[in-house]
């Protein structure tokens, strides 16, 4: 397994992103999906920049945290796109933290492989199957996040799903129907986030969100 070198920036503390948990934000780089609401498109390529964060400040960043924060979430970007994640997830659970994942589940077999390391998962829903090409401009995608979802109720994994919504990308009857089948499957928790245009590169989306 590749070792780690440097991930893209690092949010010290929040309260939102692992439920009931002070965590510490890790942003990696690269994702193969470029969603329209996307508010990190910066962080979609996988080059690393000379802004980068070396791994190693990162750790002692987090020996020094140890009994201040209980959990460390790794986001993107698309997470599971570095290939160092696993070693990530595993050096910081080392350390003593809870180990979160935000995901979009666009590679499922490698979810498969990475999921037992994470003691709670955020899995990004963004649509019923047959929408999800218009959202993330990729044709297949749709396939690969809801196998995502049968991977982690398979493993019995500690998540929950998340659909941000933007009344130009979602109506009334695909919301109740996307509800439906996530019951339907056995989820229990479907957060839904409203669209923020901090970051979004798409014009006719923001425009449409702040009126």
């Amino acid at each position: 397994m590749p070792e780690p070198q440097a991930v893209a920036a690092l949010v010290p503390f929040s309260t939102l992103d692992y439920p009931g948990q002070l965590a510490a934000v890790v942003f990696l780089r690269g994702c193969p999906w470029r969603c329209r609401y996307c508010h990190n498109p910066h962080l979609q390529p996988a080059r690393r920049e000379a802004t980068d964060l070396p791994w190693p400040r990162l750790l002692e960043f987090l020996e020094r945290r140890r009994g201040l924060l209980d959990a460390v979430v790794f986001s993107g970007g698309e997470p599971l796109a570095d290939p160092a994640l696993g070693a990530m997830a595993r050096a910081v659970r080392a350390l003593g933290y809870r180990v979160g994942l935000h995901t979009g589940g666009a590679w499922p077999r490698r979810l498969v492989k990475l999921a037992p390391l994470f003691d709670w998962i955020g899995l990004d829903i963004k649509a019923l199957p047959d929408d999800y090409a218009a959202l993330t401009g990729v044709a297949g995608s749709g396939a690969a996040a809801w196998a995502s979802l049968d991977v982690l109720l398979a493993a019995g994994s500690d998540f929950e799903c998340r659909t941000t919504v933007h009344p130009l990308l979602h109506d009334a009857p695909r919301l109740a129907e996307l509800e439906r089948r996530l019951r339907a499957r056995g989820v229990r928790r479907h957060a839904i986030q409203r669209f923020r245009a901090t970051g979004c590169g798409d014009r006719e989306l923001v425009e449409a969100g702040a009126a």
